[in-house]
C-alpha cells in the first residue's frame, strides 16, 4: 500500500507529466461550489482534488452557479472560481463562455456531472474527463414533479450515455461503475477512484452516557432523515434513552420540525450547519452514524463518522456498499429494517466495538491524496490518448 507521502510524490510527478506535454490550465465545471448553501459530499470532493491539483503546480478554474452571499469571482484553496448563472442557466452559459474563451484558454477539462450533464464531448475539443458520483434513477421522482422526472430520467439514462461512452468516467465506486455499465457505459471507459476522508476526522474524547444517533446529511427528499427519525422512534420502544442528533439543512426542514412536533420526539436534536470542529466531535461522542439515503455515490458522511471510530447502519443501497463493509464497518439494512438494526448495534456492546475498530481500520487506507492522485492518473490518460 502507498504511504502518503508517495501518493503526492506521486501526483507531483503526473502533473509535471502533464504540464511538459502542454496541459497547464484546467478547467473543472461543476453546478455548486463548496461555498454554495446547498453544497454537499461531491462539493466537498470537487475541492479536495482541485485544491491539490492547484499545490501541485496546476492553474485550476472551478466554473460553477451563482451561490447567495458569494461574489462572482474568487480565489479558494489556490485555485479560482467563477460563479454565474442560476441552478438552470449555468449550463448554456458556461458553455457558450468556454466557447468564447470568456474565462481564458483551458488546455483539459473535468466535467463533474451531478444530474444535468455538461455534453462536454460534443463541444469540447481538448483533452477531458467526466466525472461521476452517481446515476439518479429513483431520486428523480424526489427532486422534481412527474413529467420533469421523467425527462431527468430519459436524459441519464438514454439521452446523455451515448456522446459519453467513448471518453473517460471516473466514479466514486464500483457500485456506481456498475449502474454505469448497466446504462451502456464501456467497461474499459469507466475507472472507479475511491473517495477520501481528511485525516482531522480521527477518534478522541468519549461516547455519550447514554445510546445516540447522528445523522449527517442535507436535509432534502432522497436522504429520508423523516425515515431514521421514524425508525429511531421504533427503536426507543426498546431503548428510551435514545437520542438522535440531526446535523444540516436543506428544504425538507420544515416538514421534519413538524414531523418531530407530531411526534412529541424531545429526543431529537436539530443542529443545522456546524463548524467543522463541532462535526468531529459529534462524530467522536456518537454510538453510531445513520443514513436512510435513497441513493448516493458514496456515503461520505459514514467515512467521516469511521475516521472517529463510529460505526454506521444505513439503507442497503449502491453507493453506501462503497462506504461500508456489510457486516464488518457497520450493518447495511432494508428500510423497514432500521429500527431494529439500531436496536442491534445499540445494545450490543462487543459488535458495536468490533465494527468500530473495522470502520476506523479501513478508513485510514482512503486518502484524499489517492482520490486527487487516481483521477488526474485518468485525466493524463485521456491526454495521452
Amino acid at each position: 500500500m502507498a504511504m502518503p507521502g508517495d501518493e503526492i510524490d506521486q501526483l507531483d510527478e503526473c502533473v509535471e507529466e502533464l504540464i511538459a506535454s502542454g496541459i497547464r490550465r484546467v478547467h473543472c465545471l461543476a453546478w455548486r461550489d463548496l461555498d454554495d448553501p446547498d453544497a454537499g459530499g461531491s462539493e466537498v470532493h470537487a475541492d479536495e482534488f482541485m485544491r491539490r491539483w492547484s499545490e501541485a503546480g496546476l492553474e485550476v478554474l472551478h466554473r460553477t452557479s451563482a451561490a447567495v452571499g458569494q461574489p462572482a469571482e474568487s480565489v479558494r484553496n489556490g485555485y479560482e472560481v467563477v460563479r454565474r448563472g442560476s441552478r438552470y442557466t449555468v449550463f448554456p452559459r458556461t458553455i457558450a463562455s468556454e466557447l468564447t474563451h470568456r474565462m481564458g484558454r483551458y488546455d483539459a477539462l473535468v466535467e463533474i456531472w451531478n444530474g444535468v450533464p455538461w455534453f462536454s464531448p460534443v463541444w469540447c475539443r481538448r483533452p477531458h474527463i467526466t466525472f461521476l458520483h452517481h446515476v439518479h434513477g429513483p431520486m428523480w421522482d424526489q427532486i422534481l414533479p412527474g413529467p420533469l422526472a421523467a425527462f431527468g430520467r430519459t436524459l441519464e439514462a438514454r439521452i446523455a450515455p451515448p456522446f459519453y461512452r467513448g471518453g473517460l468516467t471516473v466514479t466514486p465506486s464500483d457500485a456506481t461503475r456498475e449502474e454505469l455499465l448497466e446504462i451502456g457505459f464501456r467497461q474499459d471507459r469507466v475507472v472507479a477512484v475511491p473517495n477520501g476522508t481528511d485525516p482531522r476526522f480521527s477518534p478522541g474524547g468519549s461516547k455519550t452516557s447514554h445510546p445516540s444517533i447522528v445523522v449527517v446529511a442535507r436535509l432534502a427528499p432522497v436522504k429520508r432523515v423523516e425515515m431514521v427519525i421514524a425508525a429511531a422512534a421504533e427503536a426507543r420502544e426498546q431503548i428510551p434513552e435514545l437520542t438522535l442528533t440531526i446535523v444540516g439543512d436543506g428544504p425538507d426542514r420544515k416538514a421534519l420540525d413538524t414531523l418531530v412536533a407530531d411526534l412529541d420526539a424531545e429526543w431529537v436534536e436539530f443542529k443545522g450547519r456546524v463548524a467543522p470542529d463541532d462535526l468531529v466531535d459529534l462524530y467522536r461522542r456518537s454510538w453510531i452514524v445513520a443514513s436512510g439515503s435513497l441513493a448516493e455515490g458514496w456515503g461520505l458522511s459514514l467515512t467521516e463518522a469511521a475516521g472517529c471510530g463510529t460505526p454506521s447502519v444505513a439503507t442497503d443501497i449502491r453507493g453506501h456498499r462503497s462506504s461500508v463493509v456489510a457486516g464488518v464497518t457497520g450493518l447495511l439494512v432494508e428500510p423497514a429494517e432500521l429500527g431494529q438494526a439500531f436496536v442491534k448495534v445499540l445494545t450490543d456492546d462487543q459488535l458495536r466495538q468490533r465494527l468500530a475498530d473495522a470502520a476506523l481500520t479501513r478508513v485510514r487506507t482512503l486518502t484524499w491524496d489517492a482520490s486527487a492522485l487516481g483521477i488526474i492518473r485518468v485525466l493524463n490518460q485521456a491526454v495521452n490518448e
